[in-house]
């Protein structure tokens, strides 16, 4: 699923997984410390604010009721609102700035006034119906409530019951406990951010420097991925040094270290194995030569006998004719993939390759007159550099295959193409297809579908199963590759060598 736009990367490695966990739960327990902190501090200046306004009391709001102080105030003292509300100055001494204050009768603001500062140096305070509503639902519970006055901002106010059934309200200004909470915040935020930093580089390097033996693991593991280890007895690089056994790394890289010992004895054993092999398979088709030729010569010989053989033996003697005979190709071609598996070098000649397909098919066409031969050449010769003897061989043996393995009428096409760098040559047939069973292995050595692919020339005469693994190991020897593509009606073997082939098999 494509990555959603806008959407943050997220931490591909290990080192920068675990560097990003550290800083989001430093970052977390950051922010909880924050919160906490702040939470507390509001708190707690609030508390003081409100043990204030029990010190200080209803004094300043009941000072307005009776005038007092040297301002001009009118207030009539009979309990009903004056016509200048908010204009006594009332007894300001030993009160804060911005001290509010106001007597409330029947629900109704009677006085109302501010203790003048900087910032509000009138006494007079308006108030809108909104305020006067809030100072009227106020719980005269003598304990402080946050109220919003449009003028003044957020107040901490308590209200008294008065002597005279009227309720007296003075309050203290929120903007100090504001001020002090943002500083805060500020100090705080400035503090963690850095803390943050700090933790991300520090963090960072210290998760580097204890994860380099797993980056050296890491590191290590490229390289053997990068080996041919297929192709025998390779060098693995040399061990890590050991990592402390107690931790997970460590252990990761012991046993990372072991494992690299068990695939290197098992490379060894496999390599040794495989030569033996190689030179028991040389040795013996070498050796097979000799008496398959005499046991087949010997045959022949006899069959030459002028005088009478009765029909038995002359059946028998038929039988190891042919029979000798197809040992003596079989112990051939096992030579040939000996040769091969031993890497030596192949001839090295330009080779026309047209010249070859028109060869083969004509004598494909020989052999196996009951099946359709096509042709699909270039107009341009095309010419390769490899061995022209076992080029040859490679294209006979794909010809045989779809000949041994179609019934008869079998339409069996061979196409060759070349471009700059590459020539590509094609085998096609319609017959019935290749076992998907069997295709993964096709080009395996001793692998035969003759139980599927069967047409009137299968039998003795359909192989060993070596042709196309000789087909697979020239082609490879020339630097080139084989390809299958089956399915019931279409099966094509495709073969492409570089336009420049070079050898590295068999001469």
């Amino acid at each position: 699923m494509a990555r959603r736009a806008g959407r943050l990367p997220r931490p591909r490695t290990l080192r920068a997984r675990l560097t990003f966990g550290l800083v989001v739960l430093l970052a977390v327990g950051c922010a909880a410390v924050g919160v906490a902190a702040v939470v507390e501090l509001n708190g707690f200046l609030i508390g003081r604010l409100d043990q204030q306004l029990e010190q200080t009391g209803p004094s300043f709001a009941q000072s307005l009721e009776h005038g007092t102080g040297t301002g001009t105030g009118t207030g009539t003292g009979t309990g009903k609102p004056s016509d200048h509300d908010g204009d006594e100055h009332g007894d300001t001494r030993r009160q804060a700035a911005e001290t509010f204050g106001a007597r409330l009768l029947g629900g109704a603001v009677t006085h109302a006034a501010v203790v003048p500062s900087r910032s509000h140096p009138d006494f007079a305070i308006p108030l809108t119906a909104a305020d006067r509503e809030a100072l009227a639902t106020l719980p005269v519970d003598r304990h402080g409530h946050t109220v919003r006055l449009s003028a003044l901002g957020d107040y901490r106010l308590a209200a008294w019951p008065g002597r005279d059934g009227d309720v007296l309200v003075t309050g203290l200004p929120m903007e100090p406990v504001r001020a002090t909470v943002h500083r805060l915040e500020l100090v705080a935020g400035g503090v963690f951010g850095l803390a943050l930093a700090a933790a991300g580089v520090v963090g960072a390097l210290w998760v580097r420097w204890s994860l380099r033996p797993l980056s050296r693991v890491a590191a290590t593991a490229t390289r053997v991925s990068e080996l041919p280890l297929a192709s025998g007895e390779v060098a693995l690089p040399p061990r890590e040094p050991e990592a402390d056994p107690h931790s997970e790394v460590g252990r990761v890289s012991t046993a990372f270290d072991r494992m690299l010992h068990h695939v290197e004895d098992a490379l060894t054993k496999r390599h040794a194995s495989e030569e033996r092999l190689r030179s028991f398979a040389a040795d013996a088709s070498h050796e097979l030569r000799t008496p398959v030729a005499s046991v087949r010569g010997h045959a022949e010989l006899a069959l030459l006998h002028p005088g009478p053989v009765p029909p038995e033996v002359s059946r028998a003697l038929e039988r190891i004719a042919a029979e000798s005979a197809r040992m003596g190709e079989m112990v051939d071609e096992m030579l040939l993939l000996a040769r091969l598996d031993a890497g030596r070098p192949l001839e090295r000649r330009p080779v026309d390759l047209t010249r070859l397909v028109l060869d083969a098919v004509t004598d494909a066409r020989a052999v196996g007159p009951g099946h359709r031969w096509a042709l699909d050449l270039p107009e341009e010769p095309v010419t390769v550099t490899g061995d022209a003897h076992r080029l040859q061989q490679v294209l006979a043996n794909l010809l045989a295959n779809a000949r041994l393995h179609t019934p008869e009428g079998t339409k069996v096409t061979v196409t060759l193409e070349a471009d700059a760098a590459t020539a590509a040559l094609s085998v096609h047939d319609d017959g019935p297809g290749v076992p998907e069973e069997i295709r993964p292995g096709v080009f395996d050595r001793f692998t035969r579908a003759d139980r599927r692919r069967t047409g009137p020339s299968a039998g003795a005469g359909a192989g060993a199963g070596l042709g196309l693994s000789i087909v697979a190991a020239v082609t490879e020897a020339h630097g080139g590759t084989v390809e299958l593509e089956s399915r019931t009606g279409s099966t094509t073997f495709t073969v492409r060598l570089p336009g420049d082939a070079v050898g590295g098999g068999t001469g």
